[in-house]
């Protein structure tokens, strides 16, 4: 993996998808107070055409039911890119779902009515036999052909943004995440997704319109002064010697070379826990970037944020929501000051995140947006992951 990364900085590889103003379509729901206005204030802001908003009517509950995303959201999206095929990114605006919650039971009933009329067209055929008629040989295709539609439907619930990234793409089952295809971890490897079936997704959304309104201006102001102070990386255990294949000593290896990609650019002072203990308050002053685990949804108090600090959190739900008292870090992180976060919106197993040492080298080279990096480093789309943050950003630009 790292040497594919290698090889794409050095060749000067894009992405593909070109990020800039003309390529976002900016998606604000008019059931939600401040959405349209804040989407209005964010394309102002980034120059983006007044024609690449779509308003939506949806709930403004931060959970929606498959039916309502697939119906007020997916379709309406769907729909306007049909004859957009400049658009390479959505940008999802606060007062937009952030959750897909898994089939309700009316669809679960559904489903057992399709499988019922399934055996009943069945035993009309093997009791026909010869004579069974190409009309109910017909039903019974069509019924198969639904069941299976169904089946593809089901899943353990989603977050919004990495659903609506397949927006393009054809039916795929729900039932467990899908391969990212710009992933640099799957590079040459044969995926069910093609590169033209994802769009980039992120979100312009926190606790309260405020906070939306300065994630924008800090990261204007950031690109414009440069994002200075210090990186932090909060690894659990020492830097073992040799590189590791999976899981959480993985992602621990490679928290630790996040932090040596940072300390070679010289773009920014680093400094790298290696303890089970957490960065405690105080440890973290002028804070720029951070990656760390584990402290499940309860946000440590150790740092004194940067205007335009990009960090996340490796632990489960810890975007599970944006609002209220909760302490899971995205929120938290959102209210005490940084311009952009990752996180879950429920259990994605650790191998769904970011990976730590993709996501910050590509954030360093300066030739790539927040949303590209992003786009590079998360393994998996249908599936748990958030961006929330401005996917123009770019904090190191040449």
């Amino acid at each position: 993996m790292v040497l594919c990364l290698a090889v794409l900085l050095m060749a000067g590889a894009r992405t593909g998808l070109a990020l800039d103003p003309d390529s976002i379509l900016v998606v604000a729901n008019r059931k939600a107070g401040r959405s349209i206005g804040l989407a209005e204030y964010y394309m102002n802001k980034r120059d983006i055409p007044e024609d690449n908003l779509l308003q939506v009517g949806i709930t403004d509950s931060e959970k929606c039911s498959r039916q309502e995303y697939e119906k007020q959201l997916l379709k309406p999206v769907r729909r306007e890119l049909k004859n957009r095929q400049d658009i390479r990114c959505l940008v999802l605006m606060y007062g937009l779902p952030l959750k897909v919650a898994p089939l309700s039971k009316r669809e679960k009933r559904r489903m057992r009515e399709l499988k019922d009329e399934q055996e009943r067209v069945k035993n009309k055929i093997e009791n026909s036999g010869d004579n069974a008629t190409a009309v109910l040989k017909k039903e019974l295709q069509q019924l198969e052909k639904t069941i299976q539609k169904e089946r593809n439907r089901r899943n353990r619930s989603s977050s919004v943004d990495s659903e609506l990234a397949l927006v393009q793409a054809e039916d795929y089952s729900l039932s467990l995440w899908q391969p990212n295809p710009y992933f640099v971890g799957f590079r040459d490897k044969e995926l069910s997704l093609a590169k033209e079936d994802v769009l980039l997704v992120a979100r312009l959304d926190g606790p309260d319109s405020d906070t939306v309104k300065r994630i924008i201006r800090d990261s204007l102001r950031a690109e414009q002064d440069g994002l200075t102070g210090r990186a932090c990386f909060d690894a659990r255990w020492p830097e073992p010697e040799e590189a590791k294949k999976s899981g959480y000593e993985f992602y621990d290896w490679s928290i630790h070379k996040a932090a040596e990609r940072v300390a070679k650019s010289g773009k920014l002072g680093v400094k790298v826990n290696a303890t089970q203990k957490l960065f405690q308050p105080g440890d973290c002053p002028k804070a720029a970037l951070y990656c760390g685990w584990y402290k499940l949804a309860h946000y440590v108090d150790a740092f004194q944020w940067q205007p335009g600090a990009i960090g996340y959190h490796i632990a489960s739900a810890e975007c599970a929501t944006l609002k209220g008292d909760s302490q899971v870090w995205c929120k938290r992180m959102l209210e005490e000051g940084v311009a952009a976060t990752i996180g879950p919106v429920s259990e994605p197993f650790v191998q769904a995140f970011p990976v730590p040492e993709v996501f910050f080298r590509v954030l360093l080279d300066g030739r790539y947006t927040l949303g590209e990096a992003y786009l590079l480093a998360n393994p998996f789309w249908s599936w748990k992951m958030v961006l929330v943050g401005d996917p123009l950003y770019k904090p190191f630009g040449e």
